[in-house]
């Protein structure tokens, strides 16, 4: 069986999301009457398919279902509301750890055994743990249904810790960060400057973990925290594609409602403190380039101008006709590359630019050349023309997305999750038409401050460099 990736990322953002057939169970009783959604139409808002609904188990399991039966397969995400952010020191790492852990044997079956059953009937799956939640991601064709509600709900409640699979996947698990952030430049540079950016808040954490805390993590550590966080009361269960409810809930109350529910995690109080000056890094690594990465402070996707961030960072660095790829790459041949992202979580977070300069290119130039683009939309704003432009790459990504049920079960996750309703994702085309040109000014100028902001760089030092001080050492030893 060829390994299957599991991925690691900082955020899940809807903008992210742009990438054995069984008996049905009985229905049983148990549940919450299940909530049905009517088709609706308000002033300034988009409709509500009257086809999803929604339920809560005794056990506090959140589901909601999107029946679509336009091809006969599913879409099931089931993500946990927990990531690095949960960590502390001695621990760090452990949210990404039980993402490789819980395709690595449970009660009823041994390592491997979850892919390999899962593939035979036609599925597949992935995974993926951000700062704030880790996710689960099956696919597979409506007649494996029930299968994989076996399967889901022998890898929650029966987990196995089995010490030989726990060293085995700990080595597999150093090896990724080596490969993925030791030996990246650009994520090594962005893991210093989330390091830096933030001196409070556990956004601070690497989600893969610090090295030191992936060679001691004990079984109790494991335990310990499979027991808190999960738990099907700190869940959101969705599905998407050609299913009924009733099926769906049916399912959950006979393989996930047994599980019993848990006291709620502990949580995370801790307020990043207004940052008073800029904060700068630099890393000297071997490498062919040298890296920019700065980085702003900004809220969250709660926040009422999360819109207005979007179609700012889309303005500044999406294709070949944003204002910083012109600048930077076309016009002043500085950079190969330059891109961005904005964190979207439960706490506040960052919008970060990442630039690849172009070889030999002074880092002071370029960074100077970035701060007068982002100053100038501070003082002028945007056109009307690139704020349309940039409405018109949203929507197009909204309606991609919902066409297909991976993107649909990403997307009602993403809303009910980090914005605390799923409705509001039928309402985001209404509220991305209303952002004003004069609103992204506005939120530039607060945002794009100095004392905001946050920088990265990565001096590319010659492996002849790099050596130099080992060959000495061994020299002076003769």
């Amino acid at each position: 069986m060829m390994p299957r990736l599991r991925a690691v990322v900082r955020f899940a953002g809807l903008a992210a999301l742009l990438a054995a057939a069984l008996l049905s169970a009985p229905v049983t009783g148990g549940a919450q009457p299940r909530e049905k959604v009517k088709r609706e139409r308000t002033p300034g808002t988009g409709a509500i398919p009257r086809e999803i609904e929604t339920r809560t188990l005794k056990n506090g399991l959140q589901i909601i279902v999107w029946p679509d039966h336009d091809i006969s397969n599913v879409a099931l995400y089931n993500w946990f509301h927990v990531g690095s952010r949960n960590e502390r020191p001695g621990i760090t790492g452990l949210s990404h750890f039980f993402e490789h852990m819980m395709f690595n044997g449970s009660a009823h079956h041994p390592p491997g055994d979850f892919d390999r059953v899962m593939e035979e009937n036609g599925g597949s799956n992935n995974a993926y743990t951000s700062n704030d939640v880790t996710v689960y991601q099956d696919w597979f064709p409506r007649s494996a249904l029930e299968l994989i509600f076996q399967l889901e709900s022998d890898r929650i409640c029966c987990l196995s810790f089995d010490s030989t699979v726990v060293e085995s996947e700990r080595g597999v698990v150093y090896s990724e960060r080596r490969t993925s952030v030791d030996d990246d430049n650009t994520s090594l540079l962005d893991e210093q400057v989330m390091a830096t950016a933030f001196v409070a808040h556990p956004y601070q954490i690497p989600v893969i973990g610090w090295p030191s805390d992936i060679e001691h993590w004990t079984l109790a550590d494991l335990k310990s925290y499979f027991r808190t966080y999960y738990a099907p009361d700190n869940a959101t269960l969705i599905v998407a594609g050609d299913v009924t409810p009733a099926e769906v809930f049916s399912m959950a109350e006979r393989y996930l409602e047994p599980i019993p529910a848990q006291p709620p995690p502990p949580p995370v109080t801790t307020v990043e403190p207004p940052q008073l000056g800029e904060r700068r890094v630099v890393v000297r690594k071997t490498g062919q380039v040298p890296l920019l990465e700065v980085a702003y402070h900004v809220g969250t996707p709660r926040d009422p101008d999360a819109e207005a961030l979007d179609l700012l960072r889309l303005i500044l660095t999406t294709g070949e006709s944003s204002r910083l790829y012109r600048r930077l790459v076309d016009q002043e041949r500085v950079a190969v590359s330059v891109g961005s992202f904005v964190m979207e979580g439960f706490d506040p977070g960052l919008i970060a630019f990442q630039v690849t300069l172009s070889s030999g290119r002074d880092p002071a130039q370029v960074e100077r050349m970035l701060y007068y683009e982002l100053d100038r939309v501070a003082r002028n704003g945007v056109t009307e023309e690139e704020l349309t432009k940039a409405k018109n790459i949203q929507l197009s990504g909204y309606w991609q997305t919902l066409e297909t049920n991976n993107g649909k079960a990403g997307a009602l996750g993403q809303y009910q999750v980090f914005r605390g309703d799923w409705r509001k994702l039928f309402a985001s085309p209404a509220r991305y038409a209303a952002v004003r040109a004069r609103d992204l000014q506005t939120l530039a100028k607060r945002i794009f401050e100095e004392r905001n902001r946050t920088v990265g760089v990565l001096l590319p030092v010659e492996e002849a460099r790099a050596s130099a001080p080992a060959a000495a050492k061994k020299r002076g030893a003769r």
